[in-house]
């Protein structure tokens, strides 16, 4: 029988653990933790939950930290999850049929980034074979990938498996987890200090040349992003990665024709459809604002039929088919959205929008008044700026008309 362990390092994750090893407790035949420093209740979570768990001293390192917790594992699989994420058990079934392949050697899960609008997914190589030449390598953004790859030339015979549906779902992108945990200022000190080792490393170009244009530093972004992609020797996801944010850096200088060239060559790598979403849905929105509807509107009804889920996609959707005056349909792609996600406040103001140019006056007082009030109750000022706008329009009352007993909070 094939034995599965699952391998982790931890630092004051007693939010999100018990949910995490949850998701696996019962399939696993062993946990192995690291906990690297934690302060708060960490490490009896996992040790409670049946796992072993190793003190490991942090050295600015995750590749080192990762392969101090490998050396500790026993089964003939391993599989790596953070605090913050779970497994999905509907792709059970799928792991164990991988795990019984004779030549299987890893295998790339599709991770879904909760919290993040721009790319809600991306692929990591966390489920492989224990074997002896397999380690993490770089101290950001660690990796198995360079030995398995490695050990390819070695081994031909051994298989690389890209595994369809959801495997992990993960919560560390969201922006109140990168505030809260300084994700951005850690990144940024290991990324320059790795890059500095290994300056033609079309990975860390892409890693570090898209945080700089996240923290504002647009000109460094650039060259990082340039050097990637001249050095010829990134895999694809990388190849992808790289000319997805020169695409995001091109548009946002207003330079049309090369985002619209990057986000081509971007969408031209081989790599699941999912993966390629963040792309597409800018893509489209570029589309959209140079005036080319008809091919806007494509680009997003593929978007969600890709991931019938993503939000954005609706929202971007409609946005196209307003701009063509197709009313009826940018308000049945609006109420798509809000079956999704009833709490969405934009959805609701954008389908106030398409049913006043429908004509459609009280459907339309209905879906603002609605947007106004998750507005307000989120603390978003869009509340007072979406109000001030109808009382502009006479669709709500001035301020020192509205009687206090009756609250904006109309239903659609």
């Amino acid at each position: 029988m094939t034995r599965l362990s699952l391998c982790m390092i931890v630092r004051d994750e007693a939010e999100r653990l018990p949910q995490c090893l949850a998701s696996v407790r019962d399939w696993v035949e062993e946990i192995v933790v690291g906990d690297t420093g934690s302060t708060d209740e960490t490490a009896a979570i996992a040790a409670s939950a049946g796992a072993k768990v190793l003190s490991v001293p942090w050295q600015d390192d995750f590749a080192l930290a990762r392969n101090q917790v490998l050396a500790a594992a026993q089964g003939d699989w391993v599989l790596v999850l953070d605090g913050d994420e779970v497994f999905n058990p509907r792709l059970r079934e799928s792991v164990d049929a991988v795990l019984n392949q004779g030549t299987a050697l890893a295998v790339n899960l599709l991770r879904q980034e909760l919290g993040s609008a721009q790319s809600p997914y991306s692929a990591v190589s966390r489920l492989f074979r224990r074997h002896p030449a397999i380690r993490f390598s770089r101290p950001y953004h660690e990796t198995i990938d360079d030995s398995v790859l490695a050990l390819l030339q070695k081994e031909p015979h051994w298989q690389v498996i890209d595994l369809p549906g959801v495997a992990i779902r993960h919560w560390g992108y969201s922006p109140e987890a990168l505030a809260t945990k300084n994700k951005i200022q850690r990144a940024q000190v290991l990324l320059e200090k790795a890059l500095q080792a290994n300056p033609q490393d079309a990975y860390l170009c892409s890693k570090l040349g898209a945080l700089y244009y996240q923290i504002g530093r647009d000109k460094d972004g650039f060259k990082l992003l340039k050097q990637g992609l001249k050095s010829n020797l990134g895999s694809a996801p990388v190849r992808y990665e790289l000319h997805y944010h020169l695409a995001n850096a091109y548009n946002r200088e207003g330079k049309w024709e090369l985002a619209l060239k990057h986000y081509q060559k971007a969408l031209q790598e081989n790599l699941l459809l999912p993966l390629k979403l963040g792309a597409l849905n800018n893509y489209g929105a570029l589309l959209n604002q140079l005036g080319q509807y008809p091919q806007a509107q494509q680009v997003f009804e593929n978007v969600v039929h890709i991931d019938p889920s993503f939000l954005m996609g609706y929202l971007n959707l409609g946005l196209t088919l307003k701009a063509q005056k197709r009313y009826p349909q940018a308000i049945e792609v609006y109420q798509k959205a809000i079956k999704l996600n009833p709490q969405w406040a934009p959805a609701h103001q954008n389908l106030g929008v398409a049913c006043f140019q429908a004509g459609q006056l009280q459907a339309s007082l209905g879906a603002f008044k609605t947007a106004i009030d998750l507005y307000r109750r989120q603390g978003n000022p869009q509340a007072d700026v979406l109000e001030r706008e109808l009382q502009a329009l006479g669709m709500l009352p001035r301020e020192e008309e509205v009687d206090p007993a009756q609250p904006l909070n109309g239903e659609l």
